[in-house]
């Protein structure tokens, strides 16, 4: 809860880096429980939101949410399919924070001041993803992804 510092005299609200790091477990969760699974997970984070936060954060964050989550999902598995691991983790979780920042700054604050930093934020936990993905991708990928190129 609150606000918090994220670099580069920038603020976002609390969630931001747990939000970031949603994304790249996403992604994960495809590999090893596939599409479906994904598609009745990001249903049940939205519904979640509604249930444990107030009306008006709940419809924000419900919101963002699943919108987000469904454009990480659009984006990762075409470039997935074609073999493409860590790219479509840097660009589908760029399109999701992208999305899930100005939708959800919109609809909780109607501002987007803490825009900037809610993006960097986000951005910061993929950066820090790829490179761990990169150098664990045999112990993140299930035996079939591990064919794929990455």
């Amino acid at each position: 809860f609150g606000v918090v510092p994220v670099g580069f005299g920038l603020r976002a609200p609390a969630a931001v880096y747990l939000v970031g790091v949603a994304f790249t477990l996403r992604d994960l969760l495809q590999e090893w429980a596939g599409r479906a699974f994904v598609v009745i997970g990001i249903l049940c984070g939205a519904l979640l939101s509604f249930l444990v936060a107030s009306p008006e954060l709940a419809l924000a964050s419900g919101t963002a949410f699943l919108l987000s989550e469904t454009s990480d999902f659009a984006v990762y598995t075409p470039l997935r399919e074609r073999g493409r691991f860590l790219e479509a983790v840097a660009l589908s979780n760029t399109a999701g924070l992208v999305l899930d920042s100005v939708v959800f700054l919109q609809l909780a604050f109607g501002s987007p001041e803490f825009l900037p930093g809610q993006l960097l934020g986000k951005a910061i936990m993929t950066v820090v993803a790829l490179p761990v993905l990169a150098l664990a991708r045999r112990a993140v990928l299930p035996p079939r992804a591990r064919l794929a190129r990455m």
